[in-house]
């Protein structure tokens, strides 16, 4: 008779398969964001929406540039960031102040906290190799916003549920390019498979530090440079610190710090224990 498994051992599976290669990752798929290219025209924000039937974010003026989504939500999966700096850029002519844009997106981490930390298996990793939430097995629980290292997934204010951006797994499956990375008309968004997209993106890197554009760099491209989620299947090539961008400079899944958590709480526990029976002992040797 088949042995059934607990819910930890289950668990544990699941975090295992999250973490791991898997025969899933033969498609890998993803996005390269070349920030340099991007006009901020908002393209890619609109053809998200209209493709996803995703609601408007209301047309108040927030006080940050032209920008009015402000950041990433259940119903906001692509934001571009309208970024003032009064620096100039290193290629630049005249003037000491520059535009940085930058169509943010869910980084379909390799190993994605988000996932590791979902109860219900409603999130999984697809044959694509993205990071999808089934919203019909989501129960709201919101286990999975806390412990993205990038505050991309959010919990919709009308059902409670999770959402983020699918990599349009429905268009995929019909053999169609993501609906942002289609509207884009400088090519700053280019999708594909994820080896050409790093061969492209050091490429550009290259070409871009020839034309005397030396701080331009590649964010979360593999694991070596970003050790904390194993790599972004959507990354980024940057001309500023991260945290101009709003992004961490060094994002980790909490579940890499798991095993560090129990070990001290383990020896804090010990030490506890040890004070105890050594007050106890003291109380003991006090009343004789």
């Amino acid at each position: 008779m088949q042995q059934t498994l607990t819910s930890e051992e289950a668990k544990a599976i699941e975090r295992k398969a999250a973490r791991e290669d898997t025969p899933n990752r033969t498609k890998r798929k993803g996005f390269f964001t070349d920030t340099t290219l991007c006009i901020g025209c908002k393209a890619c924000e609109v053809a998200c929406k209209q493709w996803n039937q995703l609601p408007d974010d209301g047309l108040q003026f927030t006080g940050m540039s032209y920008d009015n989504t402000v950041a990433l939500g259940a119903s906001t999966w692509r934001h571009v960031a309208f970024i003032e700096r009064p620096v100039a850029l290193s290629t630049q002519d005249a003037g000491a102040f520059s535009w940085l844009f930058s169509s943010d997106v869910c980084k379909h981490c390799a190993r994605a906290g988000c996932l590791e930390a979902c109860p219900t298996g409603a999130i999984i990793r697809t044959e694509f190799d993205s990071v999808y939430v089934q919203p019909d097995i989501c129960n709201g629980c919101g286990y999975c916003v806390i412990n993205c290292p990038f505050g991309v997934i959010d919990r919709h204010k009308d059902d409670g549920r999770a959402w983020k951006c699918t990599l349009c797994y429905d268009r995929l499956r019909e053999d169609m390019i993501p609906a942002c990375a289609k509207a884009c008309p400088t090519d700053s968004i280019k999708f594909g498979d994820l080896d050409r997209l790093r061969e492209t993106a050091d490429a550009r890197v290259e070409q871009l530090h020839n034309q005397g554009m030396q701080e331009a760099y590649l964010y979360g491209a593999d694991a070596a440079g970003q050790p904390g989620t194993e790599g972004l299947n959507a990354f980024f090539l940057l001309v500023d610190q991260p945290e101009v961008y709003n992004l961490p400079p060094n994002p980790e899944v909490p579940t890499k710090r798991a095993k560090e958590a129990w070990t001290s709480f383990a020896f804090a526990a010990l030490g506890m224990m040890a004070v105890a029976v050594g007050s106890a002992f003291a109380a003991m040797r006090s009343n004789r």
